[in-house]
C-alpha cells in the first residue's frame, strides 16, 4: 500500500486511495477552487495545476468540477494518478516546502461549496424494499409495486436550483394539505417533514447529443463520481399534490448533498454483482457489467442542544436499478445528459426495519415511534432537528469514506392571514 507524506489518522474517510473531489474557499482567499481530501487536509489543485499536462490545467484551475467532469474517464484517470504521485512520500511537492504550505490546507480552515454547477437533477425510485414498503402502506401488500416498477427505473425531474451543500439549513415548507376526514385542503406549515437516505452521482464525459442515447454497458464512462444525498420530503403536502403527476412542491424546498465526490476509481475494490432482477428487463436495459457497490450508509438524528442518535443503517447494494440502467433509460428517448447533471437513487432501504431510509418507513406512516437518546421520540422531523447521513466502504483494512451530509430544519415562515 502506498504511503502519503500527509498524515492520515486511523479510521479516516480520506486515505490516499480515496482522494474525493470538492470545491472550497478560505477566509483569506474567497475564490472557489478544486481540491481533493487527504487525511485532515485538502490539496488545492489550482495551486499544483502546473504539475499536470496542459489539457488538464484549465480544468484544475476552474471554480467548479464541471470542466473536469466533461473531459472523460481517461482524463480523470490521469488526474488521479498524478495527484497520488504528488502526495507520496518523497514527492516533489513534499520537498518544496513553500508550495506544500500553500497547497495543503487543514480542513478546519476551509469552507465547502457545491461541487458543480448542476444543470439538471433527476431523482429515481430504485430501491425495491423502499418502493414495496410505501406501496404496502398506501395500496396494500397485494398491490405494493406498480405494474411498471420491475420493468423500468421510475424517476422524476427534480429542482436543481434548490440542491444545497451539506450544512445548509432547510426551511420547513408551507403548502396545501388535506387533513384526515376533511373535504377541502388547508394551507400551512408541513407537519410531516421527512428525510430520505439517498446517494447520487454526477454525469461526466461528453454526454450525448439530443436525439441520441447511451448504451447501458457504455454508461460507466458517464459516471464521474458519487455523493451522499438527503431528499427532504413533506409527506402531507406530497400526499395531496402527487396525483396525477407526482412530486412537486413537497420536494422542491431543498435537497442536500455532501460536498465530497468519490470517484468510481476509488470504489472499484468494493464492486459487487448487480441486484438480481426478475422478470428479465428489455434489451436496452440488460446490463452485462457489474456496477453495484458495498457502501455502508447510516442516518443519525440530532435534536437541538442534544446528542445524535443513530436511527438507520442501510447499504447502496440494496438498489434494484443500477446507475448504468438509470442512464440508459434516461437517455433512451434521446434526452441529452450533460456534465454536472445530478442523478439520485431514491430512498435506499434494506430488508429489515432498522435499515429503512425514511421516517415514513421507520415510523410506518406514523403508527410507531423512533426512540432517541434521553427518551425523546420522533415520528416526523421537528423544528431544529438535524439529520446527518454518513457513508463509507471498508474491506481488508481499506476505508473509503464520503464524509457527511447534514442539514438542520428551521421553522416555517409565519402564514400571512
Amino acid at each position: 500500500m502506498s504511503v502519503s507524506f500527509v498524515p492520515v489518522p486511523a479510521g479516516s474517510d480520506f486515505p490516499l486511495e480515496n482522494l474525493p473531489y470538492a470545491v472550497f474557499s478560505t477566509k483569506s482567499n474567497p475564490v472557489h477552487r478544486l481540491c481533493v481530501a487527504i487525511g485532515e487536509h485538502v490539496l488545492d489543485l489550482k495551486a499544483v495545476s502546473h504539475f499536470f499536462a496542459p489539457p488538464l490545467q484549465a480544468a484544475l484551475q476552474a471554480e467548479t468540477l464541471n470542466l473536469l467532469m466533461s473531459l472523460g474517464h481517461e482524463a480523470w484517470a490521469a488526474v488521479r494518478t498524478q495527484t497520488q504521485k504528488l502526495l507520496l512520500k518523497g514527492s516533489e511537492l513534499e520537498q518544496n516546502v513553500d508550495l506544500r504550505l500553500l497547497a495543503l490546507v487543514p480542513q478546519s480552515e476551509i469552507l465547502l461549496h457545491l461541487p458543480a454547477q448542476i444543470g439538471d437533477y433527476t431523482d429515481f425510485y430504485s430501491s425495491i424494499h423502499h418502493a414495496t414498503n410505501v406501496g404496502i402502506m398506501f395500496r396494500g401488500a397485494d398491490n405494493a409495486l406498480m405494474p411498471n416498477w420491475r420493468h423500468l427505473p421510475v424517476g422524476y425531474h427534480g429542482r436543481a436550483s434548490s440542491v444545497v451543500v451539506s450544512g445548509t439549513p432547510i426551511r420547513r415548507p408551507l403548502g396545501q394539505t388535506l387533513p384526515e376526514g376533511a373535504d377541502k385542503p388547508v394551507f400551512g406549515a408541513s407537519k410531516l417533514l421527512d428525510f430520505e437516505l439517498e446517494m447520487a452521482f454526477f454525469i461526466g464525459g461528453p454526454g450525448n447529443q439530443l436525439g441520441d442515447s447511451i448504451k447501458v454497458d457504455d454508461a460507466w464512462q458517464n459516471v464521474f463520481g458519487f455523493t451522499l444525498m438527503n431528499d427532504w420530503s413533506a409527506r402531507d403536502i406530497q400526499k395531496w399534490e402527487y396525483v396525477p403527476l407526482g412530486p412537486f412542491t413537497a420536494k422542491n424546498m431543498g435537497t442536500t448533498i455532501s460536498p465530497w465526490v468519490v470517484t468510481t476509481a476509488a470504489l472499484k475494490p468494493f464492486l459487487l454483482d448487480n441486484f438480481p432482477q426478475e422478470p428479465e428487463v428489455l434489451p436496452y436495459l440488460r446490463q452485462t457489467v457489474p456496477f453495484n457497490f458495498d457502501i455502508n450508509l447510516e442516518v443519525s438524528l440530532k435534536p437541538a442542544n442534544d446528542n445524535e442518535t443513530l436511527i438507520s443503517k442501510s447499504n447502496f447494494k440494496h438498489l434494484y436499478w443500477t446507475p448504468l440502467q438509470q442512464i440508459a433509460h434516461h437517455s433512451i428517448t434521446g434526452c441529452n445528459l450533460r456534465p454536472g447533471d445530478l442523478m439520485a437513487s431514491g430512498t435506499i432501504s434494506g430488508e429489515t426495519p432498522d435499515s429503512y431510509g425514511s421516517l415514513l418507513e421507520l415510523c410506518w406512516r406514523g403508527t410507531k415511534t423512533v426512540v432517541l437518546q434521553g427518551g425523546k421520540t420522533r415520528k416526523f422531523l421537528q423544528d431544529y432537528d438535524e439529520v446527518i447521513i454518513r457513508g463509507h466502504c471498508e474491506k481488508n483494512g481499506l476505508r473509503i469514506g464520503f464524509g457527511s451530509c447534514a442539514g438542520q430544519v428551521l421553522p416555517a415562515h409565519p402564514v400571512e392571514q
